[in-house]
């Protein structure tokens, strides 16, 4: 006997139900899908943009959940009008490496003006959102959860330019993919600001872009806060890690490949500031660092330590670009097995104390980069004198606890 597709339906809705039903396990580790703050802007018809001059401060990131890209659908989308896109580090389109942009140029895809943030910020950047004729200045870019990665300082910078040119911010939230749970590391020391930290918050902050916008507004632009509004995260929670979210992962730089890098990155990131590789062109950036000369004692002494969440193989690699580059290296790779009990930023010390103990070629880099990465000179004197790692993160509890407390009164999520 044959159904027709009403009649297959029927039966399924009845009969059938069970059938199609999930099962337990699978209902429980399905991704809840969160909605991303573009997902709910969109679901309210654009409210928040209604009668505005948009522009879009955004990179390869700003996607939806099939993978569009923002501009692309509020360009087409006539409830929108967009007439600017403004691109960060590695630019709009994502063409750029490390410290570099993509200029200005009119985006072939939708024809709209493309403007060139990177490394402009007060009055520079101001006459680029006057110039622009946009009103309402939209931010989209997935962050990483690290102090020292700029795009939420082009957050800051556009903040304090809108408020300057007398415009109003949008943030679109995304989650921070390293989870929210908590501010670890040193808190930077004003002194020491610089593109890769302008204001004092922890080495991994726990925060989203939406919460950092509030942070910033409230605390460090409070003199001449923006007319901000953000647009909130549904259905995130603050233990969620970036494979439970269900998002595609697009690269939001061009060392930033997967999750796993971003796990590692607010740790590994500082042997930029030494004469190591960071694993920049390799396959594995800031999950597999060394040098030359390196052999397994790093890897044994850095194993020795019992990190939780972590072990390291001794590696060896030859980077295709940056330091090292053609060159044979050894060192190590670091394998996060259990990402709760990780604590990238401990980790990230741990291997800078057992690097310079094991290899008689450790060098900091001569600008002192280490120090504008760290936030201060207390982690290089300190390993300079022979510190242990827990000595280190000690040396930085009571900041770090200054600024959990500051940090609590600007979360959405819980």
């Amino acid at each position: 006997m044959s159904l027709s597709r009403r009649g297959l339906l029927a039966a399924t809705g009845a009969a059938g139900a069970l059938v199609a039903a999930p099962s337990a396990a699978a209902a429980r580790t399905a991704p809840r899908k969160p909605r991303t703050g573009f997902e709910n802007l969109a679901a309210d018809g654009y409210a928040p943009l209604t009668g505005q001059r948009i522009g879009v401060v955004t990179n390869p990131t700003g996607i939806t959940r099939d993978t569009r890209h923002i501009v692309d659908v509020m360009h087409a989308d006539e409830r929108v009008n967009l007439v600017a896109v403004f691109g960060p580090e590695h630019g709009f389109r994502g063409t750029a490496q490390a410290g570099g942009s993509e200029g200005r140029y009119d985006d072939p895809a939708t024809g709209l003006p493309v403007y060139d943030t990177y490394l402009k910020s007060g009055q520079a950047l101001a006459g680029v959102f006057t110039a622009s004729g946009v009103e309402t200045v939209v931010f989209d870019i997935q962050d990483v959860g690290a102090r020292f990665y700029t795009y939420i300082w082009t957050l800051y910078d556009c903040m304090e330019a809108a408020a300057l040119a007398g415009k109003r911010v949008v943030v679109l939230d995304r989650p921070n993919p390293i989870s929210g749970r908590a501010a670890l590391g040193p808190v930077l020391d004003k002194a020491f600001a610089t593109f890769v930290g302008r204001e004092p918050i922890a080495q991994a902050h726990g925060m989203t872009v939406a919460e950092l916008a509030l942070l910033f507004n409230g605390e460090y632009l409070k003199a001449r806060p923006v007319e901000l509004e953000t647009v909130q995260l549904k259905g995130w929670k603050r233990s969620d890690f970036h494979a439970d979210t269900g998002l595609p992962w697009v690269p939001p730089s061009p060392n930033m490949p997967t999750p796993d890098t971003a796990l590692v990155y607010s740790g590994t990131c500082l042997f930029e500031g030494t004469n190591l590789s960071e694993g920049r062109g390799t396959t594995r950036p800031f999950e597999l660092l060394g040098a030359e000369g390196i052999d397994r004692r790093w890897a044994e002494a850095a194993n020795a330590l019992e990190l939780p969440g972590v072990r390291f193989r001794e590696a060896y690699f030859a980077p295709t670009f940056s330091k090292f580059q053609g060159k044979t290296v050894g060192g190590v790779q670091l394998h996060v097995h259990d990402r709760e009990a990780y604590d990238p930023v401990r980790t990230g010390i741990a291997l800078l104390v057992t690097a310079k103990r094991s290899w008689s070629g450790f060098a900091w880099r001569a600008d002192n980069w280490i120090d504008k990465l760290t936030g201060s000179t207390t982690v290089r004197t300190m390993i300079d004198a022979g510190a242990g790692p827990d000595e280190v993160v000690a040396a930085w509890r009571n900041g770090l606890d200054s600024f959990r407390q500051v940090r609590e009164g600007y979360l959405l999520y819980h």
